[in-house]
């Protein structure tokens, strides 16, 4: 019996491996040829003067020929990206980490489309000097990439099979068992921790989604062990993102990424356990940073599945994160890959059968598909999800605005630092600051307004100019390298034009309609705020409630949204912006509107400080006292030779010391820096030579006239 048994075991030990080779195991690493056809050759031929696009400026086109047909592709460099001084993260041998900041250029990133393909879908990198990356046409995906060495700019294009080659296809990672966990798990303990959004952004056309990306040591190896390489790839994967997460007005920017290049910090064996394990590492381990989401990129042809994510984890911390499996075949793949997992981040459950978006795949899609467009159904999750809790995606990264871990050599000032020039080579350029971020010998800065070659800029030395009426000057003291703070006019002191100053801005209707509408515009006569801000929609009100516009009280129909007239231009205006013309007692009045959450200032609203009537300006859309501003220093504080600023000091005129304005001087004021005495010298050195070169100027004129002059002749007598 034993040897019987053993024999069966050995026959279905057979039957299996056997089976396991005629076919593919979903366990085993895919291959390019099961994703990827036979691969054309293409030779890219710049595009000049043809089309639409190609004549607009930034635009770049390009004609390929391929799959049967020639296609011309419009695109234009991305913003936004990655993020300028950003950061990679590897360790050492010993296990401390360590913070790089490498190259990034930031004018070889694509995105566009193809001629008469409105729905087409272009992401492109030129960073390695060809064309690399992904082009949608229709219910067709292609990789496109250049051939190396090749001396003709020739690529290869690969069509993106649709058919998916493996049995069982490819899927997520998420099961309706996975989500019922995640939903216990997390539902109760964690509901009173989310981050609810303000009813101020209720309606958003703009988000921004920062992501940093942490690299697994498999995934390394397969990029030869290259950091360089890893960089190359998650950019050209995130490129491709950010352009699918276009169509939902979202930003993904790249802020970091980490590399485990001395092996995996946690083991891998199941896709749920990776999941659960990087959620709580990286709640410790990446707490310095600021970001959005962090997404893990593993290869690991052990774990069946393409990737796992917890749904609706965006802004709710530790469960903002997700996994993706490179499955080694095509990176436009594993891109869709990571639009997906981070599509179950942002709230969109898998598609079902009554989800549609015009295609015949959708990027939600629980088996993986060549898709670049999203449902109904995901549309829905991710409004509710955003709406509900998606105030982390409201703030617009500002070059520079990136966490970096507070050491010597990061290129900025921090602690007890003297200077800090940055990286090595930097530091050996850098005339007045060592490589221990201390001065060198003999320099007394390094940096700031008020240095210049290593030395404090004398006393008196202009370091800030007036920008406008509202604005004040400052002067170097001759001891700091700093130039002192900003001031600006006193908040409700007249600045001309029945207008007020406040904040530094001088603000009045004629002025904010010339910004819009350009010369000749100007603000628009009663009725018309009266008859549009009291309506209560896009084009006339005064503020938000939840989701509904404020109309506004009569008392402060000059507050809500700017009214014009005599407009001769229409402006240019972004996506999402409306122009409104209305007829009203004869008079024309033109209105913009503006949706919070647009990545653009509202040059639409009145601005505050905009007067609204005699002794009254406009705050918070209400129309109240200049008596409520609190101006404790007045003009006969300063002496009638002086104007208040923001700190309630006097700023004396030029011929006047502060503090003040009593003796004679040379202006400024307590805050601003010694103003300086060379203006007195100058005005008299100028006045003293254009003086001498006139008495010159007249002596000799006189010398030649008496000397050279025609000779005078008595007139003949008439008798």
């Amino acid at each position: 019996m034993a040897g019987e048994a053993e024999v069966a075991m050995r026959i279905v030990l057979l039957l299996f491996w056997v089976g396991m080779s005629l076919f593919p195991s979903s366990f085993s690493q895919a291959g390019p040829s099961q994703c990827l056809s036979h691969p054309e050759v293409v030779v890219p031929l710049k595009v000049t003067g043809k089309g639409r696009s190609a004549k607009t400026p930034g635009w770049l086109s390009y004609s390929l020929q391929f799959g049967g047909w020639r296609h011309v592709v419009h695109m234009k460099i991305k913003k936004l990206l990655v993020s300028r001084h950003f950061p990679v993260f590897t360790y050492t041998d010993q296990h401390a980490l360590l913070q790089d900041e490498p190259f990034v250029p930031d004018d070889c990133y694509y995105h566009g489309y193809v001629e008469g393909v409105p729905e087409s879908l272009v992401s492109l990198s030129t960073c390695s000097g060809g064309f690399r990356g992904m082009l949608q046409i229709n219910d067709l995906a292609y990789e496109i990439e250049p051939i190396r060495h090749s001396t003709t700019f020739e690529h290869l294009v690969y069509e993106i099979n649709t058919n998916e080659t493996q049995f069982p296809p490819m899927r997520c990672g998420l099961t309706m068992k996975e989500t019922a966990l995640q939903q216990l798990r997390f539902e109760e303990a964690n509901k009173p921790t989310l981050k609810q959004n303000s009813n101020d952004k209720w309606w958003t056309h703009s988000w921004f989604l920062e992501l940093i990306v942490v690299v697994e040591s498999n995934f390394l190896v397969y990029s030869q062990s290259n950091f360089s390489k890893v960089q190359e790839d998650v950019f050209l994967v995130v490129n491709i993102v950010d352009s699918i997460y276009e169509q939902l007005g979202t930003y993904v920017i790249l802020i970091g990424i980490e590399i485990w290049n001395q092996g995996n910090i946690f083991q891998m064996i199941s896709i749920e356990q990776v999941l659960k394990d990087f959620s709580q590492w990286k709640q410790i381990s990446l707490s310095w940073l600021q970001y959005d989401v962090a997404h893990f990129f593993i290869k690991n042809s052990l774990i069946s599945v393409l990737g796992i994510a917890y749904v609706a984890g965006i802004c709710h911390p530790p469960i903002d994160c997700g996994v993706n499996n490179f499955q080694g075949d095509s990176w436009s793949l594993f891109a869709l890959t990571v639009a997906h997992e981070l599509g179950h981040t942002l709230g969109m459950q898998h598609d079902e059968e009554f989800c549609l978006c015009e295609q015949s795949g959708c990027i939600m899609n629980a088996t993986r598909v060549p898709a670049k467009k999203f449902t109904n159904c995901s549309y829905t999750d991710f409004t509710k999800t955003t709406l509900n809790q998606g105030s982390c995606l409201h703030n617009i990264p500002h070059p520079g605005e990136v966490f970096m871990l507070k050491r010597c050599g990061n290129g900025v000032v921090e602690g007890e630092e003297e200077c800090d020039c940055g990286s090595i080579k930097q530091c050996q350029q850098d005339p007045c600051c060592l490589l221990s971020c201390t001065l060198r010998p003999g320099a007394a800065c390094a940096f700031g307004l008020c240095c210049k070659d290593c030395k404090f800029m004398p006393s008196g030395k202009l370091c800030r100019h007036q920008v406008n009426k509202c604005d004040l000057p400052e002067w170097c003291n001759g001891t700091s390298h700093q130039c002192p703070e900003d001031a600006y006019v006193q908040d409700g002191v007249p600045c001309g034009d029945g207008a007020y100053c406040y904040r530094g801005r001088c603000n009045n209707h004629d002025e904010q309609c010339r910004e819009i509408f350009g010369e000749g515009a100007k603000g628009a006569s009663q009725s018309c705020y009266k008859e549009i801000n009291t309506l209560g929609n896009r084009f006339g009100h005064c503020g938000i409630n939840g989701t509904t516009y404020l109309k506004c009280n009569t008392s402060d129909i000059f507050c809500g949204r700017v009214q014009c007239e005599n407009v001769r231009v229409i402006p240019h205006l972004r996506d999402h912006s409306n122009l409104q013309q209305t007829h009203i007692n004869g008079v024309t009045c033109w209105s913009i509107d503006y949706h919070v959450g647009m990545d653009t200032p509202d040059v639409g609203e009145v601005k505050d400080g905009t007067m609204c009537g005699p002794g009254k300006i406009c705050i918070h859309k209400k129309c109240v006292s200049l008596s409520l501003l609190s101006q404790v220093c007045l003009a006969e504080t300063c002496n009638t030779k002086g104007i208040c600023n923001n700190k309630h000091h006097c700023h004396c005129d030029y011929g006047w010391s502060p503090p003040h304005c009593l003796r004679r001087g040379y202006g400024g004021s307590v805050d601003s820096g010694p103003a300086s005495a060379k203006k007195v010298f100058l005005l008299l050195v100028g006045s003293l030579t254009l003086s001498v070169l006139f008495l010159l100027s007249a002596a000799v004129f006189m010398y030649f006239r008496k000397h050279f002059g025609p000779k005078e002749t008595k007139a003949p007598s008439s008798g």
